[in-house]
């Protein structure tokens, strides 16, 4: 079993469920969604170039996936992310856009947001101590040669490149794409996503996934609601 502490919006958001017919599953039921029809792009395109973040399910991470150290628990682990959720603070995001990464394509804030990076940053440090150590052997396939000094760093103390400094918070809606599909892709997830990304994203809970097994698809195990019952209540 491995774990991963992500934003993602509430099952019923329109957003999630736009994205959940896009990527052909729905991360929180793991129900499969049929793909929508796009000019440009076959449904065996969308398919074959989603397969990645289908797995994954819809979501930006903040602590990628870990397996429990020893001496810790599910329920502790539970226990955990339920307190330190209800010491933040809810906030918005700033307007999601369609961005290019690399080959890939994904959905992040149109201007970088310091209340998620400090956000990730909180998780990354808080849930350190349930996190499992990278083998050695996992550690040399995840190829630190190609990476920078502050991520191989990253790599070394927090078992990913890309947390703190290096951290860029985004939900990813494809794998690696050939050059030659980039434009029509770009197109279609502009046409398909900008009406939905018109309405703001408010961060208001942290989501806990699971991979039951390796190489299963990642689901939502529990959402946690920011800030305090009491001030939700009020606010």
């Amino acid at each position: 079993m491995r774990y991963s502490i992500n934003f993602t919006p509430p099952a019923h958001d329109p957003l999630t469920l736009a994205a959940a017919q896009w990527l052909g599953r729905h991360a929180f039921s793991g129900g499969a969604f049929d793909h929508p029809a796009l000019r440009g792009l076959s449904l065996h395109d969308i398919a074959f170039n989603t397969a990645l973040p289908r797995r994954s399910g819809f979501h930006g991470c903040l602590r990628p996936t870990f397996r429990l150290a020893p001496g810790t628990t599910e329920q502790e682990l539970l226990r955990e992310l339920m307190r330190f959720a209800g010491k933040q603070r809810t906030f918005t995001l700033p307007q999601l856009e369609v961005v290019r990464i690399g080959t890939q394509f994904a959905l992040a804030p149109v201007i970088p947001s310091q209340d998620m990076h400090l956000l990730a940053g909180a998780v990354v440090t808080e849930f350190e101590r349930f996190r499992l150590p990278m083998p050695d052997d996992e550690m040399e396939r995840a190829d630190p040669g190609n990476l920078s000094a502050g991520q191989f760093a990253n790599m070394l103390r927090w078992g990913d490149p890309y947390l703190m400094d290096e951290f860029r918070f985004h939900m990813m809606l494809t794998g690696p794409l050939a050059q030659a599909d980039l434009g029509r892709f770009e197109t279609a997830l502009r046409n398909y996503f900008t009406p939905i990304l018109s309405d703001p994203v408010e961060v208001t809970n942290l989501a806990l996934f699971v991979e039951e097994e390796p190489g299963a698809p990642l689901t939502v195990h529990s959402l946690h609601p920011l800030g305090r019952v009491s001030a939700r209540r009020t606010a």
